[in-house]
C-alpha cells in the first residue's frame, strides 16, 4: 500500500473513531457531572447520620425524589397537590417570573404532554424561499378589516431545540411534512443529517 493510501486509510478510521467514541465519552462525562453535584448535595446529610461518606447515596436519593414526583403526578391527588405547588412558586419574587416559562418549554416536549407540539411544518423563515423545520403549537383565528384568517402558530426552533422563533402562518402557507413529533426532535437534533431524502412523506 502506498504512502498516502495508508495515510488516508488510518484519516478514515480515525475519523470514524472520533464520531463514535465523542458522543459516548460525552454522556458518560454529563452523567458523571450529575452524579457528582447530586452527591455534592445529600452527600454531607448522609455523612452526619452515618458518620462516613457513602458515596452514590446522594444519587440514588435524586432518583428516588425523582421516581416519587412522578408516581405522585400520576394520580388526581398528586396533580391537586402539584398544581398547588406551582401556584405557590410562581407567586415568589423573581423566581416566580422564570418558572412558568421554564416549566411551559419543558412541558413541550415531556412524553406526557404530546399535544404540546400538534404537528411537524415547514415554513418560509425568515424570508421567503428559506424553508425552516417547525412545529404547529396552536390555530388561532386573526380578525383585520379584510376579515378573518386562519393560521397556525409555529414553534420554529433557532437555537438545537430549547430556543427559537415563535411565528403565525396562515395555515395555507404550512407545508405538512408527515414527519412524526420524535422524528421532527430528532431531525433538529441531529443538525438534519436524520432527514428523510423525501418531503412531504405521508
Amino acid at each position: 500500500m502506498e504512502r498516502s493510501g495508508i495515510r488516508n486509510w488510518l484519516k478514515v478510521r480515525m475519523i470514524t473513531g472520533f464520531f463514535v467514541t465523542v458522543p459516548a465519552v460525552a454522556t458518560a462525562w454529563i452523567l458523571w457531572i450529575f452524579w457528582s453535584r447530586i452527591d455534592d448535595i445529600f452527600g454531607p446529610m448522609y455523612e452526619r447520620a452515618f458518620g462516613r461518606p457513602v458515596p452514590g447515596l446522594g444519587f440514588l436519593t435524586a432518583v428516588t425524589v425523582i421516581f416519587l414526583m412522578g408516581a405522585l403526578a400520576r394520580n388526581v391527588v398528586g396533580r391537586r397537590v402539584l398544581a398547588w405547588g406551582d401556584l405557590i412558586l410562581e407567586r415568589l419574587p423573581v423566581f416566580g417570573r422564570l418558572y412558568p416559562s421554564v416549566k411551559m418549554l419543558v412541558d413541550a416536549f415531556s412524553p406526557e404532554r404530546r399535544s404540546g407540539f400538534k404537528a411537524v411544518v415547514l415554513v418560509q423563515h425568515p424570508r421567503e424561499g428559506g424553508w425552516a423545520f417547525g412545529f404547529v403549537t396552536s390555530e388561532v383565528v386573526v380578525e383585520s378589516p379584510t376579515g378573518k384568517q386562519e393560521m397556525n402558530t409555529v414553534f420554529v426552533p433557532t437555537n438545537n431545540l430549547y430556543l427559537g422563533d415563535v411565528i403565525l402562518v396562515p395555515r395555507a402557507d404550512v407545508l405538512h411534512t408527515g414527519l412524526s413529533v420524535e422524528e421532527g426532535i430528532r431531525v433538529i437534533l441531529s443538525a438534519g443529517t436524520v432527514t428523510p431524502s423525501r418531503l412531504p412523506r405521508f
